[in-house]
Parts: structure tokens; C-alpha cells; sequence
């Protein structure tokens, strides 16, 4: 890769981000309504509540990550501007790890500002410092923006990017411990499980709760989505076409 043409790139698209509103918007603003959402749902039931909005702190990122990332990359192929972009030195590993870049600091803003909120304005309980949440949310939310290049890269539409969805995160969604402990599902969901990155995120997650200081397992977890996270994007720049039509 070359480094000044991702720094630039990375710039490019970080300055698209800024001008759009409703995008700031659903990525700072509808996590902390969604938690305060929940907060009160649960009537602010500890350690329950905490429990839940740590996992939230973990899903979000990847959700919605996902979602703006694969529609972004798709509009960039559909309106010619990849097109334009591949007919010059730049290459496609530069393109993703771009997207990467922007959307993983973009996530970054993220995380800090939805951990802060939880953490001091709704009280959550966590027997981690606050950096280990930080950091568990960041990773989680490349995990995101990793299955949306992906998406997209194998998508010719915005549509079919979206439709990627519940394929890609819903089953993970329901398979990840977030409605009940893994030990209590039928051991053959609980072994696929065991091969979906986003169960990773949320173990990491309650290790932050209920450790107060990094664990081992703390560390393979996050290891594990980073892992996965660099294969996710090696595997998009294998894929990515680049005609849409």
C-alpha cells in the first residue's frame, strides 16, 4: 500500500462524512438515545442494566458501522467514482483500508462518546477502567466496517449490500450470548458460535465487567476480531469488482 495515497484517500472520504448530517447523526446520536432507551426500559435494574448496555456498546458499532460502509462503498462504484479512482496508481487494498480508516475513527468518535454517556451519566457498573470499554468498541466497530466492505464488494447495488445483512450480522446477532448464555444452547449453536467473530466482542465485553484488570481471555478476544477483521478486508480486496454493471 501506499501510504500518501491512503492518508489522502482516508482525508477524502473523512471530509464526505462531515458534510453529511443525518450520517453524524445516526452514529452519535441514536446510540445514546437507544441506551437511555434501554436504561429506563430495565428500570435502571443493576447489574442488568449494566450488563446491557455494555453488550450495546458492542453491537452498535457493528451494526451500524455495517451498514453506512456498505452502502458508502456501493454509491462510490455505482456513481463512477471508483471507476475514476482504479484508472490511477491507487489500488484497491488502498481504497479499503481507507474505508477502514475513516469509518474506524468515525467509530472511534463513536465508542467515546456512547461509553462516556454510559458510563457517567447512566451509571453503568463496570469493574474494568473505562479504556478497556474503549478499546472493546473500536475493535468491534472495524469488525463492522470490515463485513460492509465485504458486502459491498460483492454487491452491485445498495440494495443487495443491505440485503447482505441478515446474512452476515443477524445470525451472529442471535448466536453471540446477547439473549442468553451460550452454555445454555444446544451445544451444535453453541460450537457455531464459536466461529463467529462478534461472540468474541461481547466475551471481551464482559471480561471488562467483571474483571478489574485485563484478562488473558480478554486479550485473545479482541485478538480474534482483529484477526478476523484483517481476513474480512484481504478477502474484500480479493473480491472487489471493479464494474457494477
Amino acid at each position: 500500500m501506499n501510504s500518501r495515497v491512503l492518508t489522502a484517500t482516508t482525508a477524502r472520504i473523512l471530509h464526505q462524512i462531515a458534510r453529511d448530517p443525518r450520517t453524524i447523526g445516526i452514529v452519535l446520536v441514536i446510540p445514546i438515545v437507544i441506551l437511555t432507551l434501554l436504561h429506563f426500559l430495565f428500570d435502571q435494574r443493576q447489574p442488568l442494566v449494566s450488563a446491557i448496555e455494555a453488550q450495546m456498546l458492542v453491537i452498535f458499532p457493528i451494526v451500524i458501522m455495517f451498514l453506512l460502509t456498505a452502502i458508502a462503498m456501493v454509491r462510490e462504484r455505482t456513481s463512477g467514482t471508483l471507476e475514476r479512482l482504479m484508472t490511477t496508481p491507487i489500488n484497491k487494498a488502498d481504497i479499503l483500508f481507507a474505508y477502514a480508516a475513516a469509518f474506524g475513527a468515525l467509530a472511534a468518535v463513536q465508542a467515546a462518546i456512547a461509553a462516556t454517556f454510559s458510563y457517567l451519566v447512566l451509571g453503568m457498573q463496570l469493574d474494568g477502567p473505562l479504556w478497556q470499554l474503549f478499546l472493546c468498541a473500536i475493535v468491534s466497530a472495524q469488525l463492522g466496517v470490515a463485513l460492509g466492505l465485504l458486502s459491498s464488494a460483492i454487491s452491485r447495488s445498495e440494495f443487495q449490500a443491505v440485503q447482505m445483512f441478515p446474512v452476515l450480522v443477524i445470525p451472529q446477532l442471535l448466536l453471540c450470548g446477547l439473549f442468553g448464555p451460550r452454555e445454555h444452547m444446544a451445544p451444535w449453536l453453541t460450537t457455531l458460535s464459536d466461529w463467529l467473530p462478534m461472540t468474541y466482542g461481547i466475551e471481551a465485553m464482559q471480561e471488562t465487567l467483571t474483571h478489574p484488570a485485563p484478562t488473558a481471555h480478554y486479550w485473545s478476544s479482541l485478538g480474534i476480531v482483529a484477526a478476523v477483521v484483517v481476513a474480512l478486508l484481504a478477502l474484500a480486496a480479493a473480491t472487489l469488482r471493479r464494474r457494477t454493471g
